[in-house]
């Protein structure tokens, strides 16, 4: 095909989206075979393709396309945009604009109108299923915008902190709270750590800022959280770090940590490995941004510490990293996902009780480019061949998931799963923020709609046996501020509750 051949067929496709020729799906249907859309398809997967899964044309509709995610992809191609829908080739651009226009028709003539909408099977029931709710005792008086919950079983405690104060709090089992300090920056994740027979210690991780900036401000610090002394820095100039994991993994009995620094166009998975005069030397373990959740575990049973990690930016999955004994790791990909999936958490866990750990996985970030509702959001159950070969078995639809655990809540024998969805459709009279599946078998579920939504909006979520009755127990945490996709939609849910505490009642 020559180039002004090319060009008239652009000229074309374009001509049938201004006059609203045919549905998405029709045109896809009419215009597969047209040339410029097999080019631009083949355009895709070179200029897309090497840094991400490529997205299929039909995974984002066409308003979406063209007003969002088209003008977001083009800098990064060294295309020129301005009045955010209309492209300029500099000289420096690594792609031509004939071939930048084919790519552009591929996508908006291939899109469909609007996205299909996911129907939860079976429905929801709207109940307390196994659970019962404690709020805090005291009213709040300050937005709510809360950053970590987790909780402390050993004392029947809850930590949280948050972004407005970048404050500790400790709650007792009456959910009334203690402020302990002022961190750095907002705390998001907590570990506990024995301390040779003395109170635990904790581990936080704290994100440095909670804007989507390339700011390296996360620290990772130990402290006793019955003093009020300087906590102890492990880590410092971490771009925006989300979690920590402890392990030893050279073997040498002193624990090191592994820090998923998120960042925002840069980022890192890192290893603090500590020395024996007990400081931590910074090593790169994954130099890219997305770095979001770490599980450790001897996988191939060699006697050495490995672990898997979850990374959810641009080239989103999940990736096993074998140790290989000299201090580094062996990289392995396990799933990938397209950079419209949103990935946010994983677990392992033997959904099929077969002995062998499978993943469940989960999508729904929605505060990019495309901020609308995606059927692909939920919840994902691979199941593990025992060969690091993992295969989807089930998919739960939900709305901006955040988070998924499994545990046997109803103590029947099968899991059962708890998820919370920060970017869940707002707009229901009872949106779907959290949601408890009842496992029937390792694939079947049976939702229900916990009517906890009028409390807050929920952005974190820890589950453990917290009264100490054998069930274990969730708490919630409400972050209210923004992150709003709709900006006809005015908050209806409790903006000032930081978190609430649903107690198992199984018996």
């Amino acid at each position: 095909m020559t180039k002004s051949s090319a060009l008239s067929t652009v000229v074309l496709l374009y001509w049938l989206l201004a006059t609203g020729c045919q549905s998405g799906s029709e045109t896809a249907t009419t215009l597969t075979g047209e040339p410029a859309i097999t080019e631009g398809e083949a355009l895709a997967k070179q200029y897309c393709g090497s840094c991400h899964l490529p997205v299929s044309p039909a995974m984002l509709d066409k308003t979406t396309w063209h007003n969002q995610v088209l003008p977001a992809m083009a800098p990064r191609l060294g295309m020129e945009v301005w009045q955010k829908t209309h492209y300029y080739r500099p000289a420096n651009a690594s792609i031509s604009q004939a071939d930048w226009e084919k790519l552009q028709a591929y996508y908006e003539t291939l899109a469909p109108d609007s996205l299909a909408i996911a129907s939860t099977q079976p429905s929801p029931s709207n109940d307390w299923a196994v659970f019962s709710m404690l709020k805090p005792a005291q009213p709040a008086v300050d937005l709510a915008t809360t950053t970590m919950v987790a909780f402390d079983s050993a004392n029947q405690q809850v930590y949280s902190s948050n972004e407005t104060d970048a404050g500790l709090y400790r709650w007792n089992s009456k959910l009334t709270a203690e402020r302990l300090r002022t961190l750095p920056s907002p705390g998001v994740q907590a570990r506990f750590i024995e301390n040779k027979g003395q109170p635990a210690h904790l581990v936080l991780t704290c994100i440095g800022t909670m804007l989507a900036v390339d700011r390296s401000a996360g620290e990772l610090l130990e402290l006793d959280p019955n003093k009020s002394n300087r906590p102890t820095v492990l880590g410092q100039q971490l771009p925006r770090p989300i979690e920590s994991t402890p392990g030893d993994f050279n073997r040498d009995g002193l624990t090191d940590w592994l820090v998923c620094g998120f960042g925002h166009d840069t980022g890192g998975l890192y290893l603090l490995q500590h020395r024996p005069n007990h400081q931590f030397s910074k090593q790169v373990i994954r130099n890219v941004a997305g770095a979001t959740q770490v599980i450790t575990g001897d996988f191939n049973h060699d006697g050495w510490l490995d672990f898997m990690a979850l990374f959810a930016h641009a080239d989103e999955g999940i990736w096993l990293f074998t140790n290989d004994r000299q201090g580094g790791f062996t990289e392995h990909n396990l799933l990938r996902f397209p950079p419209v999936y949103g990935s946010t958490s994983f677990q392992l866990v033997d959904m099929n009780r077969d002995g062998r750990l499978d993943i469940l996985y989960t999508a729904g970030d929605n505060s990019d480019y495309s901020r609308i509702l995606k059927p692909y959001h939920g919840i994902y159950v691979f199941l593990n061949d025992g060969h690091n070969q993992y295969k989807q078995q089930a998919f739960l639809p939900l709305n901006g998931c955040t988070k998924a655990m499994a545990a046997d809540f109803d103590r029947d024998g099968d899991l059962d799963i708890a998820a919370i969805a920060f970017f869940a459709d707002l707009g229901q009279s009872s949106p779907q923020t959290f949601t408890y599946y009842e496992g029937k078998s390792a694939t079947t579920f049976q939702p229900h709609l916990i009517p906890i939504s009028q409390y807050g909006r929920w952005i974190c979520m820890d589950v453990n046996d917290w009264d100490h009755d054998g069930d274990p127990d969730i708490v919630l945490g409400n972050f209210s501020r923004g992150f709003l996709n709709s900006p006809a939609y005015h908050p209806t849910f409790d903006s000032h509750l930081p978190l609430l505490v649903l107690q198992n009642k199984t018996r």
